[in-house]
């Protein structure tokens, strides 16, 4: 049953995200409008179950991610207005901050492992996009930060000790208190 609602999600999301391309220039731009749009009209089919978990997040940005690929555009330029369309989203249909951070980045992580393409340059670009996404809807950017970095180093442990340190390293060099952040997780 759940497997089956998200798969129907991501694929539901990728042709949502194609639709909303189609005949667009500017698709970095477009994207960040597109992706929330797919987000609150597919939270809101979906209802208050889908709403609460970390799957729906990771659901809507690796089916956005499908859509941006099939239309032929570059994933590492569109993979931070990807995760701020989808976190915004996901707020403005009454999801949570936390969950929709934690699986709109991981996801991103893992989407770039398997497309190969460069996990530390993803993680920085989905930090970035969920950063912003908080900025905009008036959350806390500090927590908002705390929790994308941690979420970018988890996926990352999934995949290997090798982009564990790409990923830390890479967010150590982009991301404004990244170097704190992990410095105190590793106390804990």
């Amino acid at each position: 049953m759940i497997f089956s609602l998200i798969s129907r999600l991501v694929n539901g999301v990728k042709e949502g995200v194609k639709a909303g391309l189609k005949g667009v220039s500017d698709i970095g731009t477009a994207i960040v409008g597109v992706a929330r749009d797919v987000t609150v009209t597919t939270l809101k089919e979906t209802g208050e179950f889908v709403t609460k978990g970390v799957d729906a997040a990771a659901s809507i940005v690796k089916g956005a991610i499908s859509g941006v690929t099939e239309v032929g555009a570059s994933v590492v330029g569109t993979i931070r207005g990807i995760v701020m369309g989808t976190v915004g989203g996901f707020l403005e249909a009454g999801g949570k901050q936390k969950p929709a951070i934690r699986g709109a980045v991981a996801q991103a992580v893992y989407s770039a492992k398997e497309l190969g393409l460069d996990i530390g340059d993803v993680a920085v670009e989905a930090v970035k996009g969920s950063v912003e996404a908080i900025k905009i809807v008036g959350g806390d950017v500090v927590e908002a930060t705390k929790e994308a970095v941690s979420a970018a180093i988890e996926a990352a442990k999934n995949i290997g000790e090798e982009t564990v340190e790409a990923v830390k390293s890479s967010l150590e060099e982009s991301i404004e208190g990244a170097k704190d952040i992990i410095e105190a997780a590793k106390k804990e």
